[in-house]
C-alpha cells in the first residue's frame, strides 16, 4: 500500500475554475467527490458532471486526474492531486476551494478508500492496516473536519460517506477493512447528532460493485457484478436527491 507523501502533493489538472453559480444552472450542485481517479468515484464524477453539475475532485494520482479531466465537459470542474490522509493536504483543498475560489460544496462525498489483502488479522502487515484506517477513517474525518464547518455556517449541505455491506457485517480475512467501515457507520451516526437542521450526513453503501478493490477479494467472481458505469446512474440519482430528513440514515444504492 502506497504511504502518506511526506511532501505535499498538491496541484491543479488542466481543468479551467469554476465560473461563478449565478453565471450557471441555477438549479445545479457542487459536488465534492474524494478517490475521484477510477472506480466508483471516477464514475461517479462523469455521471453527476453529465447532468450538468460542477464535481470538485481530488486523487493522489495526478496522471489518473488528467485522464479524467480529458472525459469532463462543462460546466468547467476543479480536480486536484490530493491524499486525503494528510490533514495538511485537505487544509490546503479547503482553502482553495473555499477561499480561493468561494465554492463551499452542496455536496460531498468521502469516496477515498482502500482495503488490505485477504489475511487473518495476524497475517496482514501492520502498513497495510494503516493505510486502510488512515484512508478509509481518517481521510474522512479530515475532509468533514475542514469542510462541514463552512456548511454549518450557511446551514445546508449533505455528505455521503461511503460505507459497505461489509461495515454492517463481518467477513473472514478482510476483518480491518471492516472495522474500517463499521467506523465509518459509527462515525457517521454520532455527527449526525452533532449537526443543525438544514444539513444531513448518511452512511451510503453502495451495493456489490466490480472495482479492483472487490477483485481483490473476490478474484475473478468480481466480474459476476456490475460495472461502475452501469452502478452510477442509480447513485448519482440518490446521492443528488438526498435531503436533511435523510440525517443519520444507513442507506444502500
Amino acid at each position: 500500500m502506497p504511504s502518506t507523501p511526506t511532501t505535499p502533493c498538491f496541484s491543479p489538472s488542466p481543468s479551467p475554475s469554476p465560473t461563478p453559480r449565478s453565471s450557471m444552472n441555477p438549479t445545479s450542485k457542487t459536488i465534492l467527490i474524494t478517490g475521484v481517479s477510477k472506480g466508483l468515484g471516477k464514475a461517479l464524477a462523469l455521471e453527476i458532471a453529465s447532468k450538468g453539475h460542477t464535481i470538485i475532485g481530488c486523487s493522489r494520482s495526478q496522471d489518473k486526474l488528467d485522464s479524467l479531466a480529458s472525459f469532463l465537459s462543462s460546466p468547467p470542474h476543479i480536480l486536484l492531486q490530493v491524499d486525503v490522509c494528510s490533514d495538511t493536504h485537505v487544509a490546503e483543498l479547503a482553502k482553495t476551494v473555499i477561499e480561493l475560489k468561494g465554492i463551499v460544496p452542496d455536496i460531498i462525498v468521502n469516496n477515498a478508500g482502500t482495503i488490505n489483502k485477504n489475511n487473518r488479522i495476524w497475517e496482514v502487515p501492520v502498513e497495510e492496516i494503516d493505510a486502510v484506517f488512515d484512508t478509509n477513517v481518517k481521510g474522512s474525518i479530515n475532509v468533514l473536519r475542514h469542510f462541514l464547518p463552512k456548511m454549518v455556517e450557511r446551514k445546508r449541505g449533505v455528505v455521503v460517506n461511503m460505507s459497505s455491506g461489509w461495515g454492517r457485517s463481518a467477513a473472514a480475512q478482510v476483518a480491518p477493512y471492516c472495522a474500517s467501515k463499521w467506523a465509518i457507520e459509527g462515525l457517521t451516526k454520532s455527527i449526525a447528532k452533532e449537526l443543525p437542521p438544514g444539513i444531513a450526513i448518511v452512511a451510503l453503501s453502495p451495493g456489490v460493485v466490480n472495482t479492483d478493490m472487490l477483485a481483490s477479494c473476490f478474484g475473478a467472481s468480481a466480474n459476476l457484478y456490475q460495472t461502475p458505469e452501469a452502478w452510477a446512474p442509480k447513485a448519482a440519482a440518490m446521492v443528488l436527491n438526498l435531503t436533511a430528513a435523510d440525517n443519520g440514515q444507513s442507506l444502500t444504492v
